[in-house]
Protein backbone atom coordinates (compact mmCIF):
# COMPACT_ATOMS: atom_id res chain seq x y z
CA UNK A 1 0.00 0.00 0.00
CA UNK A 2 2.91 2.27 0.79
CA UNK A 3 3.79 1.97 -3.14
CA UNK A 4 0.62 2.41 -4.03
CA UNK A 5 0.48 5.77 -2.04
CA UNK A 6 3.64 7.07 -3.15
CA UNK A 7 3.02 6.18 -6.72
CA UNK A 8 -0.72 7.86 -6.14
CA UNK A 9 0.51 10.90 -4.77
CA UNK A 10 2.99 11.26 -7.92
CA UNK A 11 0.41 11.45 -9.80
CA UNK A 12 -1.58 13.62 -8.14
CA UNK A 13 1.00 16.33 -7.94
CA UNK A 14 1.43 15.60 -11.86
CA UNK A 15 -2.02 16.77 -11.86
CA UNK A 16 -1.63 19.94 -9.50
CA UNK A 17 1.01 21.18 -12.07
CA UNK A 18 -0.59 20.00 -15.25
CA UNK A 19 -3.85 21.05 -14.60
CA UNK A 20 -5.54 23.91 -16.46
CA UNK A 21 -5.87 27.33 -14.81
CA UNK A 22 -9.05 27.32 -14.34
CA UNK A 23 -8.69 24.18 -11.74
CA UNK A 24 -7.17 25.85 -9.38
CA UNK A 25 -9.89 26.87 -7.61
CA UNK A 26 -11.63 23.04 -6.97
CA UNK A 27 -8.22 22.36 -5.83
CA UNK A 28 -8.31 25.30 -3.17
CA UNK A 29 -11.80 24.20 -2.42
CA UNK A 30 -11.36 20.68 -1.88
CA UNK A 31 -7.63 21.59 0.13
CA UNK A 32 -10.07 24.14 2.11
CA UNK A 33 -12.47 21.54 3.18
CA UNK A 34 -9.85 19.41 4.22
CA UNK A 35 -8.05 21.87 6.43
CA UNK A 36 -11.37 22.66 7.84
CA UNK A 37 -12.16 19.00 8.77
CA UNK A 38 -15.13 18.68 6.16
CA UNK A 39 -13.77 16.14 4.04
CA UNK A 40 -11.32 13.20 5.12
CA UNK A 41 -7.80 12.90 4.15
CA UNK A 42 -6.78 10.80 0.90
CA UNK A 43 -5.09 8.80 3.55
CA UNK A 44 -7.16 8.38 6.01
CA UNK A 45 -9.97 7.25 2.99
CA UNK A 46 -6.81 5.78 1.39
CA UNK A 47 -6.58 3.36 4.71
CA UNK A 48 -10.16 2.68 5.06
CA UNK A 49 -10.67 1.02 1.77
CA UNK A 50 -7.52 -0.86 2.15
CA UNK A 51 -8.96 -2.92 4.95
CA UNK A 52 -12.33 -3.10 3.57
CA UNK A 53 -11.74 -3.69 -0.30
CA UNK A 54 -8.66 -4.67 -0.80
CA UNK A 55 -6.74 -3.90 -4.75
CA UNK A 56 -4.79 -1.92 -6.61
CA UNK A 57 -6.12 2.07 -6.10
CA UNK A 58 -6.50 3.10 -9.93
CA UNK A 59 -7.86 6.38 -9.54
CA UNK A 60 -9.27 8.92 -6.97
CA UNK A 61 -11.39 11.94 -7.89
CA UNK A 62 -12.62 14.06 -5.29
CA UNK A 63 -15.71 16.07 -6.13
CA UNK A 64 -18.53 18.34 -4.72
CA UNK A 65 -21.64 17.09 -5.97
CA UNK A 66 -24.32 19.66 -5.13
CA UNK A 67 -23.23 20.48 -1.83
CA UNK A 68 -21.72 17.27 -0.37
CA UNK A 69 -18.31 16.30 -1.41
CA UNK A 70 -17.50 12.70 -2.40
CA UNK A 71 -14.43 10.11 -3.04
CA UNK A 72 -14.83 8.58 -6.24
CA UNK A 73 -12.41 5.43 -6.11
CA UNK A 74 -11.41 3.03 -8.91
CA UNK A 75 -9.78 0.06 -7.61
CA UNK A 76 -8.46 -3.44 -9.33
CA UNK A 77 -9.18 -6.31 -6.75
CA UNK A 78 -7.08 -9.26 -7.21
CA UNK A 79 -9.53 -11.41 -8.52
CA UNK A 80 -9.25 -9.17 -11.88
CA UNK A 81 -12.80 -7.40 -10.80
CA UNK A 82 -12.97 -3.62 -11.28
CA UNK A 83 -14.30 -1.54 -8.54
CA UNK A 84 -15.85 2.32 -8.14
CA UNK A 85 -16.83 3.01 -4.87
CA UNK A 86 -18.31 6.83 -3.96
CA UNK A 87 -17.81 7.68 -0.69
CA UNK A 88 -19.31 10.74 1.37
CA UNK A 89 -15.82 12.75 1.75
CA UNK A 90 -16.68 13.87 5.82
CA UNK A 91 -17.32 10.33 7.18
CA UNK A 92 -15.74 7.57 4.49
CA UNK A 93 -19.30 5.83 4.19
CA UNK A 94 -19.88 4.03 1.60
CA UNK A 95 -22.70 5.35 -0.89
CA UNK A 96 -22.41 3.21 -3.58
CA UNK A 97 -20.33 -0.12 -4.62
CA UNK A 98 -20.10 -0.93 -8.48
CA UNK A 99 -18.54 -3.94 -9.97
CA UNK A 100 -17.48 -5.37 -13.25
CA UNK A 101 -14.55 -8.19 -14.67
CA UNK A 102 -12.16 -6.73 -16.01
CA UNK A 103 -12.18 -7.03 -19.85
CA UNK A 104 -9.34 -9.92 -20.15
CA UNK A 105 -11.48 -11.98 -18.17
CA UNK A 106 -14.50 -12.45 -20.39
Amino acid sequence: MKYAMSVLSCVLALCLVMAPAHADSDQDRARAAVQAGQVLPLRTVLERIEREHPGQVLEVELEDEDGRWIYEVRLLQPAGRLVRLELDAASGEVLRRRERESERRR
